[in-house]
């Protein structure tokens, strides 16, 4: 067993400070009050709608682990071309992710009501609550992540024995890697069918409650409103959290794999510093996550500007301190370069800043695009969709080329900025390395960033409460000022949550690459002759020899065919999951109709609506539908594989990652846009509530809800999900390879 260095237990020092946090604001929301009787019944009703949902989903992921986990075995123990350990890390990966999923939505629903109770008082203390309770999910996420990377990484340096530390090194990380496909799985499973439980139910509640019989979607004779506030916690909390825990492990683990591969043949520990440093800056972020929290708060009658600087003071604040404080720890490391790779870090950050201030001016009905979507409302639901199309492809130009720059720059301060030797085998090993650790500079602080994205929800549900609860036109001022910038956040978190995807694929596509030389040593082939004539043993083996040797060029037909099949992936996946949505909403219409038409009084609000039946279809419908889009993610870098062997699987990542990520920021902006441009008229703009312009916009925001929380959010998982499933299964693909 190699020792390990005092600086490492930063890292497990830090989820404990975030799982003691979170537990400290969650008890310190339980203890408030949750208001009236009728807040409380409203509370209750969504809070087992959605714990029902979830245990429901849980059940059918955890026979699909089952079935992966005992394939995985026998391809270890029998066939002997897996790595032994995958099994396992790949359960642990899967339950911390559920994990944190589980709580965060259980926080959330807990903390509507609250919000709502809280707001009657002030704004300042209905924006504490429901940030505080969105922190939950922040600090959850990253204090998980970190454990099990940190109980991973003991573990591992305690059984795994190589003739060399480097060597073993290498095997450490690239091992470790592997249970971010264990994540990545119960991610996709939890944004797909969460996505559409909660699109299903928003659908259902627009186009009937507020198009047909022109009442709120929060209105309590709405059938369709509890299964939509439930949607809210199963998708955007739930959801958004397995998704981002699986980004935030996946960086830090790729960047240490290619840390260990990078910095192989450095003299000394340089090695072990370049694989602890993603783990360091990240636990440094979660301090900085957790002063961040605390400094979120604002004054009574603050505006849509005073609320985004209320939180933009929290999370620039951590931002701008983990800028400074990632040089001290680079430095204290005397990691080679450590300046170099510190600028990666600070490009990683300014990157997922530009993403989420262009998001925002792309969604928020503050600014030109959105206004000029409401403002084609007024001649019909054609031309909103058609709007919207558009400033959803237009928005894509500034992340594209922000990921763009900061690829290249990262990579080139990795290096010195040396352009001239940029491609030399070890540049380009140091350059991958600095592009690793920019992705986990994006997402150090996401104990804070999250906590932003985890707040929408929260605020939605808290609005919904005040509206079915009947609370005065104060309060419902206030919620609806939460829920606004809730809805601002969101659309900005989707966006960062994209741009960290991108980064991260990014490092995995290269991580990849190391991952085969482990799978080469496993099945017993240790040295390689390359076209030169010249046998090299595979430990010594470079990126760039890798590259030859598989002729991964586009030259290569097998390479070819792969960037194809991944570019249709995006495709076929967005289709599936949007006709997924489409036939459970249809179900939810037809029952939200039948309800108004069979139930007596139902629209005076003498009857009671039966909201356990639309809970129920959604449900449902989120079960069956969840099944083929996520299988189909698994098993496409398998046959890619095992058909056109290691030069197809890069053409596959390749593929998937470019339009993926491009597709992606198109959804989610457009379906973000169309959201805000129906709320613009709600507040009074183009003939207001009920007039003709607002039932446009309903349609137009109808069409978008996929678009931004099913479809367009999961293909980020995609990307990565793909990416972590070639990793796993590299075995199988150099053994089984056809062509």
């Amino acid at each position: 067993m190699t020792s390990i260095p005092a600086i490492f237990w930063l890292a497990p020092i830090s989820s404990i400070f975030a799982l003691g946090f979170a537990w400290y604001f969650y008890k310190k929301m339980l203890s408030l009050d949750e208001g009236t009787d009728i807040m409380k019944k409203i509370a209750k009703h969504v809070r087992d709608g959605a714990m029902a949902y979830l245990k429901q989903q849980y059940k059918v992921v955890a026979i699909v682990f089952l079935v992966i986990t005992l394939i995985f075995s026998y391809l270890a123990y029998v066939l002997g071309v897996q790595n032994p350990w995958v099994p396992f890390a790949f359960l642990t990966g899967g339950f911390f992710s559920g994990l944190a999923g589980f709580f965060g939505m259980k926080t959330a629903t807990y903390a509507s009501a609250r919000t709502a109770n809280a707001a009657r008082n002030s704004l300042n203390e209905g924006l504490r609550v429901a940030f505080r309770s969105g922190a939950v999910m922040g600090l959850v996420v990253v204090g998980l992540a970190m454990l099990d990377i940190s109980l991973w990484y003991l573990v591992l340096n305690h059984f795994v024995e190589e003739p060399t530390a480097a060597q073993k090194l290498v095997v450490i990380t690239t091992t470790m890697l592997t249970f971010g496909m264990g994540a990545s799985t119960q991610a996709l499973f939890a944004r797909v069918g969460g996505g559409i439980y909660t699109k299903a139910a928003d659908v259902g509640a627009d186009l009937v409650g507020k198009v047909e019989a022109g009442i709120p979607e929060d209105d309590p004779r709405n059938p369709a409103t509890i299964a939509d506030n439930v949607g809210d916690n199963v998708g955007d909390v739930a959801g958004m959290g397995a998704d981002l825990y699986e980004s935030y492990a996946g960086s830090i683990l790729a960047t240490a794999a290619l840390g260990a591969a990078a910095f192989y043949s450095f003299e000394g520990d340089m090695q072990l510093r370049a694989v602890l440093a993603p783990m360091l800056i990240a636990a440094v972020g979660i301090f900085l996550s957790i002063i961040g929290i605390f400094l979120v708060r604002t004054k009574e009658g603050a505006s849509m500007r005073d609320l985004l600087k209320a939180l933009g003071l929290g999370v620039n604040t951590s931002s701008v301190l983990i800028a400074i404080l990632t040089f001290v720890v680079l430095y204290l490391l005397q990691l080679h370069n450590w300046l170099g790779f510190s600028f990666s870090v600070i490009i990683g950050l300014i990157a997922g800043i530009i993403i989420g201030q262009s998001t925002e001016y792309f969604t928020s009905h503050s600014y030109k695009p959105t206004r000029k979507i409401a403002e084609s409302a007024q001649t019909g639901p054609a031309t909103v969709i058609i709007a919207g199309i558009g400033v959803g492809m237009i928005s894509t130009a500034i992340p594209v080329l922000t990921i763009a720059l900061a690829i290249i720059l990262a990579f080139l301060s990795a290096i010195n900025f040396d352009v001239k030797h940029m491609l030399d085998a070890q540049n380009i090993q140091l350059g991958l390395y600095g592009i690793g650790i920019a992705a986990v500079g994006m997402l150090s602080t996401l104990g804070i960033t999250l906590a932003t994205d985890a707040y929408g929800p929260i605020a939605d549900n808290a609005g919904g409460n005040a509206e079915m609860s009947h609370l005065g036109p104060e309060v419902r001022k206030k919620t609806d000022a939460l829920d606004a910038l809730g809805n601002t956040t969101a659309a900005t978190g989707k966006g960062f949550a994209i741009g960290s995807a991108a980064l991260t694929a990014m490092a995995l596509l290269a991580s990849y690459i190391e991952e085969i030389k482990i799978a080469m040593r496993h099945i017993g082939q240790t040295t390689l002759t390359l076209a030169d004539g010249i046998a090299k043993n595979v430990e010594q083996l470079s990126i760039v020899d890798l590259m030859n040797y598989f002729q991964i060029t586009l030259m290569n037909p097998n390479v070819l065919i792969g960037v194809f099949i991944g570019a249709m992936m995006a495709f076929l996946f967005s289709g599936i999951t949007m006709n997924a949505v489409g036939r459970a909403a249809q179900k939810m219409v037809d029952e939200v109709r039948r309800q108004f038409r069979e139930i007596p009084g139902i629209l005076e609000g003498k009857g009671e609506p039966d909201y356990a039946q639309c809970v129920a279809i959604s449900t449902k419908g989120a079960q069956r539908e969840m099944m083929l889009p996520s299988l189909l993610a698994i098993a496409a870098p398998i046959i890619t594989g095992i058909l056109f062997g290691v030069a197809g699987v890069v053409g596959l990542l390749a593929g998937a990652l470019g339009a993926g990520f491009v597709l992606a920021i198109f959804m989610a902006n457009a379906g973000g846009a169309w959201d805000n441009a129906k709320k613009y008229i709600e507040e009074g703009n183009f003939g207001g509530k009920g007039s003709t312009a607002h039932k446009a916009a309903v349609i137009g925001d109808t069409v978008g809800d996929p678009f931004k929380d099913t479809s367009g959010p999961s293909l980020n998982i995609l990307i990565k999900l793909m990416s972590m499933v070639s990793i796993v299964t590299a075995g199988v693909t150099i053994s089984f390879h056809l062509l």
